[in-house]
């Protein structure tokens, strides 16, 4: 028994140090570059840089690993992920840190998708879904760990950027000790738009704005929290609560949308969502209080909106091509990601901070009249046509490698 479950323990600690050093990285940027008085349209770009990083190496990463292996090339990203990081330390200016966080983004990706490749490798396909759930759960409290960690010290000497690349280096550890010599195949993704728009086109609407505001409140929620005067320790936990709730909101909404029309639970969240970014732009909330709970709703409902967009757009997949669906999707996302920061953070630095919430509060109102008018003008699918919701932690932290792990019939 030992034998079999020991690997995938490795591999989720493996996957807990990247996603911990990613916390890291994720957080100090921002709030060491707002001390730097790097400007929000700067700040903004680092989202944007990642978003590119992210999506080009979800696309060429089955291709040098293809070339070089799955061993060779993991280390060379979680290598170079470390040098980013070191670098960005060294070089503190803008366009060296978009260029970075570019590269990061890169990394991170190719990184994830070989760590989900070999935990393929080693379940059967009757746990895959539970073993999915646990490494959901790994990353996820990894990343709040990590970014958490930024509250026991100063954000703007050398040491945490130290220990996040001590952690991607550790990451290296399960591959280098895994038995696995020949994980599974990575998945090929290409983007064909033509196809999902006919599948679904309430899914390429909705997961692309969905990307714009996910991607702009991600990357600049720690620059609003920190301009309106929270501490360190509240700046944490602003960026930190709404992906947590956001994970936790997956298992009722996941239970309601396939229950009903998932269009109908895809509102439901998005006025959610734009209920809470009304009151940010209204109340203007400078409690730290307030602020926390207005991010918690906000959280809840945009980070659970991604896996009811996938979940719907394959209930309309033709068998054997969910794959295909969910990796088009996610690059989708990565271009609504893309522009979101940049969009927020000029946004930002034109009108105040609070116009963050005002580029959200437009992508949601986007989503909201186009699914309705898709909602009047189409049937819903029946309950008995309806594939499994699967819960994701977002566009962001996914992969197309994602969509093979967590299907448990592969």
């Amino acid at each position: 028994m030992l034998r079999h479950t020991l690997p995938i323990a490795v591999l989720l600690l493996g996957s807990a140090f990247l996603l911990f050093a990613g916390g890291i990285n994720g957080l100090i940027l921002p709030v060491r570059g707002q001390a730097e008085g790097f400007s929000a349209v700067s700040l903004g770009l680092l989202g944007t840089g990642w978003a590119i990083g992210y999506v080009s190496g979800c696309i060429f990463t089955a291709r040098l690993v293809a070339r070089v292996g799955h061993i060779r090339a993991f280390g060379a990203m979680a290598a170079i992920a470390a040098i980013s990081i070191l670098g960005s330390a060294l070089l503190v200016t803008p366009t060296a840190w978009i260029i970075l966080r570019a590269l990061c983004g890169f990394c991170f990706a190719g990184a994830a998708m070989i760590v989900e490749s070999w935990l393929t490798e080693q379940t059967n396909p009757a746990s895959r879904g539970k073993v999915f759930g646990v490494y959901t759960m790994v990353n996820l409290g990894a990343t709040t760990a990590g970014q958490m960690l930024l509250t026991t010290g100063d954000a703007n000497g050398f040491t945490f950027f130290a220990i996040a690349a001590i952690f991607y280096c550790l990451a290296l550890v399960p591959t280098a000790i895994s038995s696995t010599t020949t994980p599974a195949p990575l998945v090929h993704v290409r983007l064909d738009l033509k196809a999902l728009w006919r599948k679904s086109p309430v899914a390429v609407i909705g997961v692309v704005f969905v990307g714009v505001s996910n991607s702009a409140f991600g990357t600049l929620a720690a620059v609003y929290a920190d301009r309106v005067g929270l501490v360190l320790a509240t700046v944490a936990l602003f960026t930190s609560i709404p992906i947590l709730v956001g994970a936790l909101a997956q298992i009722p909404v996941g239970w309601l949308s396939d229950k009903m029309d998932r269009r109908k639970v895809l509102v439901g969240l998005t006025v959610l969502a734009l209920a809470a970014d009304t009151a940010f732009l209204v109340l203007a909330p400078e409690s730290r209080v307030l602020n926390l709970v207005l991010a918690g709703i906000l959280g809840g409902s945009i980070f659970a909106m991604y896996p009811v967009i996938v979940a719907h757009a394959n209930d309309h997949a033709a068998f054997g091509t969910a794959i295909q669906i969910s990796g088009g999707l996610l690059l989708l996302y990565g271009l609504g990601g893309i522009v979101g920061p940049l969009l927020a953070g000029w946004a930002m630095a034109m009108l105040a901070d609070r116009a963050l919430f005002i580029v959200t509060a437009g992508s949601h109102i986007v989503v909201i009249l186009y699914t309705i008018w898709r909602i009047i003008q189409s049937d819903a699918v029946a309950i008995k046509d309806k594939k499994d919701f699967q819960m994701a932690v977002g566009g962001r932290a996914s992969t197309p490698q994602t969509a093979v792990f967590a299907d448990a019939d592969n």
